[in-house]
């Protein structure tokens, strides 16, 4: 098992956790929207998300000061991840609930 396929294992995990136990929104537009009103504390995007929307997301992040994810797996392997059976390029971490996702990606940065 390669280190990149451990780690999104590892961050699918609590990514599950968030899912059950905290709060998020999932897609591009309402990760726009909860930027703007500085609500959302992570965000993650998987890496064939269009680079113009990438930029964008990046930006709004900056602003809000939102920590910021690259995902190493394309939005059909995020939304799997997220236990959705639709593809989506953008998770916005609201509450991370029980996982301590926060605290695992501010260590691997």
């Amino acid at each position: 098992m390669s280190k990149k396929s451990k780690k999104n294992e590892g961050i699918g995990s609590k990514l599950a956790l968030v899912i059950k136990s905290g709060k998020y929104h999932l897609g591009t537009q309402q990760c726009l929207k909860d930027l703007r009103k500085g609500e959302g504390k992570l965000l993650i995007v998987a890496n064939n998300c269009p680079p113009l929307k990438k930029s964008e997301i990046q930006y709004y992040a900056m602003l809000s000061r939102c920590k910021f994810h690259q995902f190493n797996g394309n939005n059909i392997d995020l939304g799997r991840a997220c236990g959705k059976y639709f593809r989506t390029s953008v998770v916005t971490v609201l509450d991370q609930g029980d996982s301590d996702i926060l605290e695992t990606l501010t260590k691997q940065n």
